[in-house]
């Protein structure tokens, strides 16, 4: 109880620190707070966190080009996605995510927005109050994208739209979509929350190397594998220490690896880093 307590009382500090809007970039999350309408914003929401693989420097370059392309309103973009959108995509390129790979998603997205007229609603399909967390929620909503995409075009789907649509079902920690999730159902001065539907206490950490190196140091993990396990696991450490809001600390947490560069080793910085109290590396 007392390790529980000093975690708190560090995290609330990093919270206070670096939950604000002038610590963003270049985090993919800058993007959203670029558009003033909520459906561009989900739209925006959904294909950053998806693009957020790889060098923070190259997502945020692959986001620019992308939006871009995708003129001023890129809900719009969606709705009215035609051939000739197809080919403005054609040469676009995130390290193995292929210009195909948005088409691809795109028009299952239009469908989609076609039908239930945001992706919130499609996502409160798969959506109970009585799971334990949103993973099965999410497990759906990857699924019946899928399903839809080889419906339309009677065809297996891509790897590439496979990966952008990675099911946590095969055990991935999902980081992505976790991330999307966390954008989409917190509300506060970084996170935007448009969605009003979703309980946030049944969110889960998006779990990535870095995060998984970090909750090490705290004392919250000790897998090798940043699998879906682990982001449970994660998960119910925090909410031992925040059970109404277990993905608060997740953006101040990660800006020690993002904005200060930690690696894990012990380096001369390490002397002004936050975590140093319970780092033992």
């Amino acid at each position: 109880m007392e390790q529980i307590e000093q975690i708190k009382e560090l995290l609330e500090r990093l919270y206070v620190k670096y939950n604000h809007r002038e610590f963003i970039p270049p985090d993919p999350l800058q993007f959203l707070h670029k558009y003033p309408n909520p459906a561009d914003k989900e739209v925006v929401a959904l294909l950053s966190a998806e693009l957020a693989y790889g060098r923070v420097e190259q997502i945020e370059k692959s986001l620019n080009d992308l939006f871009s392309r995708m003129g001023a309103s890129p809900y719009a973009f969606v709705r009215n996605f035609s051939e000739a959108d197809n080919e403005r995509l054609k040469n676009f390129k995130h390290r193995f995510t292929s210009g195909q790979d948005i088409s691809d998603l795109l028009e299952v997205l239009r469908d989609v927005l076609d039908e239930k007229g945001c992706i919130e609603n499609y996502f409160l399909l798969g959506y109970k109050e009585t799971d334990q967390n949103i993973i099965p929620a999410l497990s759906q909503f990857c699924e019946s994208l899928l399903d839809r995409f080889m419906k339309s075009k009677k065809a297996k789907p891509t790897k590439g739209l496979q990966y952008l649509l990675t099911n946590p079902e095969g055990g991935s920690a999902c980081k992505r979509m976790n991330l999307f999730l966390r954008w989409m159902v917190r509300k506060d001065e970084v996170d935007p929350g448009l969605w009003n539907s979703f309980d946030k206490a049944k969110l889960v950490v998006p779990v990535d190397v870095h995060m998984a190196r970090l909750c090490k140091i705290l004392g919250l993990y000790n897998q090798k594998t940043a699998s879906l396990t682990a982001a449970l696991k994660i998960t119910e450490s925090f909410t031992e220490i925040e059970p109404i809001d277990p993905v608060k600390y997740d953006f101040a947490l990660s800006r020690i690896g993002i904005l200060e560069d930690c690696n894990g080793k012990p380096r001369l910085q390490c002397q002004d880093c936050e975590l140093l109290e319970l780092c033992n590396n």
